[in-house]
């Protein structure tokens, strides 16, 4: 009786660790799969990133040429971007104030 109760346990176990190889054999497929697609976005990235600065140089010559302030160009654009975040932020202020009034005039109408 002992040995067949060892037999299914040893049999259990074995199965156990075929299963678990299994699941191994595939994690390591799925991480060699996101390195290369890691590897992949960061040659693209790199690639966008040489383009873009050779846009920016071209466009940096273009407007020299036509007689662009390139500083005042880029503070202007500074400060109308630090203003919309300013105005984000007060309008999601505004919004959660206004519910707060349309919940007491609902209040006040019951």
């Amino acid at each position: 009786m002992g040995f067949g109760d060892t037999a299914k346990r040893i049999q259990t176990l074995a199965d156990k660790a075929e299963q678990t190889y299994q699941k191994l054999n595939e994690l390591r497929d799925e991480v060699q799969e996101t390195q290369t697609t890691v590897k992949d976005t960061a040659d693209r990235v790199a690639g966008l990133e040489n383009e873009m600065a050779e846009q920016r140089a071209v466009l940096d010559a273009v407007a020299r040429e036509v007689g662009v302030d390139l500083d005042a160009v880029s503070t202007e654009a500074h400060i109308v971007e630090a203003e919309g975040d300013e105005d984000a932020a007060e309008s999601d202020e505004g919004t959660a104030d206004g519910d707060e009034d349309d919940a007491a005039a609902a209040d006040a109408d019951a």
